[in-house]
């Protein structure tokens, strides 16, 4: 018998298949229908699904995650790394002024002689003018704070006391309204506690408003230098200061202290490139808005929280660079320069506290209690070959290892 070739023809088949219910007909297709973050992201990848996006934007089987990481590591820590070492470069040069401000006061106030044996009056006017000298010396040094902070007048209150007697452009640019606290309203430290620059105080905006009113301000550290200068050259002039060493000593920390001025003007003024900081940024937030999707098969809805914590780690490694990128500002995390002022001025008050000591002061005395608990007179008594004697007693060496006295013997009895 034949077959019915009615019954096998497709039209047939399709006129045998129920015509859809009109419920059918306006139900909204169901998701499987749909192109949805579920067929970029936890689905198979259908490379042709989605032709009309170029294979480097497809997150699911694309190579840009595993590029991205390594690219924001290397970045970030270049950054951090550079803003770092302009952090410890700056704590370096005000190290070196520390020193040198201890070696130029020291030498002023031991090195330059007081003429009292020519007259009352001439040593009191020496020791005035050392007073002078070592004040000048806390001038630099709170002038050159002021300087890296943008902070260009001579007015202010650490300040002012120091150079009211100096002929600067600072002082003759300085007025009442010039010196201003810096903006500590709460929206300006939001902005500075986010790094949002749009918030925050332009610290230049002093400089810009005397050049606006066309005042000179010049450089008032280097103006310092130079009365500090003048004062070295008028005790050589003088003969208070007749030793050649000493003087070639006090000219040395002379240029130190310009060196250090050089230096911190150097990191100040020499701030990260914009295309290298705009790049940095742009790869950071690449990293994480790409970063959901990195983790959406393995961790599903606990994404969310996990791409806060992962943002907040990234951008806040991101903002400490930019922080200490300037170390000499007024953030939290900036170098305490208050306080280094403060130190400088308190160990030259220090220095100043007492006349120039004389050997006999300290040498000859009883209090002088030079071995084994004998003072000076004591020691006096006995001969030269004695003392030498004792000394040659009193010394001790013990092998140079930079291991621990129990590891040395063992290792000595091993090579025995």
């Amino acid at each position: 018998m034949a077959p019915d070739s009615s019954s096998s023809s497709p039209q047939s088949t399709s006129l045998r298949q129920p015509s859809p219910s009109p419920n059918q007909r306006l139900r909204p297709p169901t998701r499987r229908h749909t192109s949805t973050i579920d067929d970029l992201i936890s689905k198979p990848l259908d490379i042709e699904k989605h032709r009309k996006m170029p294979y480097f934007l497809r997150m699911r089987g694309s190579i840009t995650p595993r590029m991205i990481v390594p690219l924001v590591f290397v970045a970030i820590w270049s950054n951090i790394t550079t803003a770092y070492e302009r952090y410890v470069e700056g704590r370096k040069y005000w190290a070196q002024l520390i020193q040198t401000s201890r070696d130029l006061a020291q030498h002023i106030w031991i090195h330059a002689e007081e003429r009292h044996d020519r007259s009352p009056e001439a040593g009191k006017a020496d020791v005035l003018a050392k007073l002078t000298a070592l004040n000048l010396i806390n001038a630099f040094a709170v002038s050159l704070k002021r300087r890296l902070r943008f902070e260009p007048y001579a007015n202010y209150d650490d300040l002012a006391p120091l150079v009211g007697n100096l002929s600067t452009f600072a002082g003759a640019a300085s007025d009442a309204h010039a010196v201003e606290e810096p903006d500590r309203t709460f929206p300006k430290a939001i902005g500075s506690y986010l790094g949002l620059e749009f918030l925050e105080s332009n610290p230049r905006k002093h400089i810009k408003r005397a050049d606006k009113d066309g005042k000179k301000l010049g450089n008032l550290p280097l103006q310092v230098l130079h009365y500090l200068s003048a004062y070295a050259e008028s005790i050589i002039a003088n003969g208070t200061l007749p030793n050649g060493v000493h003087q070639g000593m006090m000219m040395a920390n002379l240029a130190s202290l310009n060196e250090v001025l050089a230096g911190t003007e150097r990191v100040v003024n020499t701030p990260l490139p914009v295309a290298y900081s705009i790049a940095i940024s742009q790869i950071t937030w690449t990293y994480v808005i790409a970063l959901p999707f990195q983790l959406w098969d393995s961790l599903r809805w606990v994404t969310i929280p996990g791409t806060v914590v992962g943002a907040y780690i990234i951008l806040g490694i991101a903002a400490i660079g930019r922080e200490i990128e300037d170390p000499f500002g007024y953030d939290e995390n900036d170098l305490p320069l208050d306080r280094y002022c403060k130190q400088i001025e308190d160990e030259i008050n220090v220095i100043s506290s007492k006349e120039p000591p004389k050997p006999e002061d300290f040498i000859a005395t009883e209090g002088n209690r030079l071995m084994y608990s004998l003072s000076y007179g004591a020691w006096n008594a006995k001969s030269t070959e004695d003392i030498r004697a004792t000394l040659r007693a009193k010394a001790k060496t013990k092998p140079m290892t930079s291991f621990p006295p129990v590891l040395a013997e063992k290792g000595a009895q091993g090579i025995v």
